[in-house]
This record gives C-alpha cells, structure tokens and sequence, in this order.
C-alpha cells in the first residue's frame, strides 16, 4: 500500500541512517517530492506513449492526445472511439498504437482492474499489468512507483537508476543485476523513495555528497 506522511519520514530517516552515501543525496536533494498520480488507465497510456521517445516528444504526444478527450480526461471509452488514422495523426506510432488498443480492451474487458491492483501486493500486481502487450515489467514497477505510491519498489532494469549507482557506489557499468540488487538490499523497506533520489541525484553537480 503507498506510505503516509509519517511512514515516509520513519523510511527517510531509516535510510539516512544506513547509508552515509545516500544521506549525502538527501541532504543535497531536499525533501521527498513525489506524490502518486492515481488515475491508472492514463499513467499507463502515458507511459505507453512515453517508451523509447525523449520527454519532450512524449509530452507533446500525450498533450495531443489529451485535446482529442472530452474534458482533456483519457479514459477508455473515449480511447477507443478514436480511430487509427486520429491516433497515429497525434504521434503515436504503429506499435503503440497496437499496445494502447490492448490496453484499452483490457482495461474494459476487466482483464485488468485498477481497483484490484491497488489492493494487491506488488508481485500480483506485476503479474496483472504485464497481462498488457506493450507493458513489461519496467512499465509496471513505474506504475507501482509513480501512480500507487508503493514504498518498496527497485527496478532494477531502469538506465537511470544503474547509472546513478555506478556514479555514487562505483558499481562496473557491465556489472549483473545481482550486483545492483545486492547494494539496494540496504534500502529495503525503502527502495522506491531510495531511487527517487537516485534519480535526482543525477541532476546535482558533481560536489561531493557524503
């Protein structure tokens, strides 16, 4: 389940106990900003839309996407209303628009159900998302992360986290997943909040953290 405020603060101290290198990205960071975006259905279709695209260019799609709804609300009736042509015309290509359109059946078949994935535990959740073509399991812990605000969440896949870690622990670019899976251990029950910081400790300058 996502964590209060006073669950957040207990983890965040945890942290800043247990690791005298993230303590430092703390410090520098600030305070804890990520706050879950709920609407299931559009965080998906976003990060659809958003897979192997800069930012920039995802934005623009979804933005586009967004004037075709009424009331600018993605959802999957209006979704499926649209037609191919109207999709690919926004900027979606051939492949994603395959996997929007199997998002969409899914979502209103109940194949997947939001309301059941908030209510499981990580592993099950995982296990529904990836039901959807398109959504592997990168794209559902980024879900689990950014739209239910789960706590414990370390994906261990993710560019930005490996390069954050090879910058900060010295971990070998070509290093196992173990070996990343080893190190982020020590942030358990905290490894989502550890890696939103991780994440923005690639934006920091280069002076020392510790």
């Amino acid at each position: 389940m996502a964590a209060d405020v006073e669950q957040t603060e207990r983890l965040l101290k945890a942290l800043r106990r247990r690791d005298r290198i993230l303590s430092g990205v703390i410090r520098r960071v600030g305070p804890y900003q990520l706050k879950p975006r709920g609407r299931g259905f559009q965080v998906l279709v976003q990060a659809i839309i958003s897979q192997q695209i800069s930012t920039s260019a995802a934005e623009t799609i979804h933005r586009r996407l967004q004037e075709l709804m009424p009331g600018r609300r993605i959802v999957p009736e209006a979704l499926a209303a649209l037609s191919d042509e109207q999709l690919r015309a926004v900027g979606v290509s051939p492949q994603k628009l395959s996997y929007v359109r199997d998002l969409t059946r899914c979502t209103m078949e109940r194949v997947i159900d939001f309301r059941r994935i908030a209510a499981s535990d990580d592993e099950t959740a995982i296990a529904e998302l990836i039901q959807v073509r398109g959504i592997g399991r990168w794209t559902a812990q980024m879900y689990l992360i950014f739209s239910l605000g789960r706590p414990d969440v370390f994906a261990v896949d993710d560019l930005g986290l490996r390069n954050a870690m090879q910058k900060l622990y010295g971990i070998a670019a070509d290093a196992k997943p173990a070996v990343y899976e080893s190190q982020a251990k020590i942030w358990s029950p905290a490894r989502s909040l550890a890696s939103w910081y991780l994440w923005r400790s690639l934006e920091l300058s280069d002076e020392p953290s510790a």
